[in-house]
């Protein structure tokens, strides 16, 4: 474990330097890793830790398009997929990585099968920090363990593939065999991460609610909206508006933060932006940060979960989402931006 100075506070990481792969697979070895749900971090996880040497199988609902897609990746019946009931009774790890809500419905298939001995592994510590909503409690003699990639499945998958590796952050809940802790770490290796900070189940919840109702997804998405319709209104044309708003964004600007920091980004910028951001940078802080602490109440007083629960378990779920998310494609400020991608070079070749 090392020590890393953050910002001038000191914290304890895991990299795949000092917890090696070979260290893993050594830890590992004789397990059964068994992914259940093969949805958005499935697939990532399973095939990182296929490609890694670790013995993984799937468990999925026959005939859905998840079971298709693990099909796909090279998933066998009967040998490496199987229902979700039989992996999870071959599985010594148990990876629990349906949705929130899917956690909360099959908790009562699945709870027999953690039997004493075995690992129940999750990557969001929603189901066991709302417990008197999920109704997820797990048997006093497993381990419960987190590993939470900072990252979509995609991106997991990607960024192992181009030997990246993905930031992750980790967590025991309830250590049973007295080897959760290097369980959990072996597993974070082997899924992918480049490195593991600790953690606990609350404050992986807590801080990834936030975060993706906040900067990463719907303030985000609520701030581009609003600049690009300032800009439409005052004449500006969809073209011009949208590359303002998102493609010097995403295409420029926020890959210099990513290289080396806001400041790095700043300093590449012209004087004059520089002299602009700065001056407006406090005004657009204070601005949300009121939302952000009603948005972080929200969050600690499980109103959200009640809210993703309610919303996720209705039959009509997925029709309702999909409609919104039309609503999002079809918009002009979209519109454009598939008209501003279907321009780069790389897609008019």
């Amino acid at each position: 474990m090392a020590k890393i100075n953050f910002g001038g506070v000191w914290e304890d990481v895991v990299t795949s330097d000092e917890f090696t792969l070979e260290k893993a697979r050594t830890i590992l070895d004789g397990e059964t890793v068994a992914i259940l749900g093969y949805g958005v971090q499935g697939p990532g996880q399973a095939l990182n830790l296929r490609d890694n040497g670790i013995r993984v199988i799937v468990g999925q609902r026959e005939g859905g398009s998840s079971w298709d897609k693990a099909l796909r990746d090279g998933f066998i019946p009967g040998e490496t997929l199987f229902s979700i009931e039989e992996a999870a009774k071959r599985g010594t790890i148990v990876e629990y990585l349906l949705s929130d809500a899917g956690q909360k419905e099959l908790w009562p298939i699945v709870k027999p099968y953690l039997t004493e001995g075995k690992t129940l592994y999750f990557s969001h510590g929603f189901s066991i920090t709302y417990k008197d909503q999920t109704g997820i409690v797990p048997p006093a003699d497993i381990d419960v363990v987190l590993v939470a990639p900072k990252g979509s499945g995609r991106s997991v998958r990607n960024n192992f593939l181009d030997k990246s590796g993905i930031n992750s952050s980790y967590a025991v809940f309830q250590d049973f065999s007295g080897r959760a802790a290097e369980k959990t770490l072996a597993l974070g290796i082997a899924v992918g991460s480049g490195y593991l900070f600790p953690t606990t189940f609350e404050k992986e919840v807590f801080s990834d609610l936030t975060g993706e109702r906040g900067v990463l997804m719907g303030c985000l998405a609520g701030v581009m909206e609003a600049q690009y319709s300032v800009l439409r209104k005052n004449g500006h044309s969809p073209s011009e508006a949208f590359n303002e708003t998102v493609e010097e964004l995403t295409q420029s600007l926020i890959r210099l933060v990513a290289e080396n920091g806001m400041d790095w980004m700043y300093a590449n910028c012209s004087t004059t932006a520089q002299r602009g951001a700065l001056d407006w940078k406090g005004a657009f802080r204070d601005a949300v940060a009121p939302t952000f602490e009603k948005l972080y109440e929200s969050v600690r007083s499980g109103e959200e979960t009640r809210i993703v629960l309610t919303s996720n378990s209705a039959p009509d779920y997925r029709v309702k989402l999909n409609a919104e998310l039309d609503e999002i494609k079809n918009s002009e400020m979209w519109q454009a931006g598939a008209a501003v991608r279907a321009l780069r070079p790389e897609n008019r070749r």
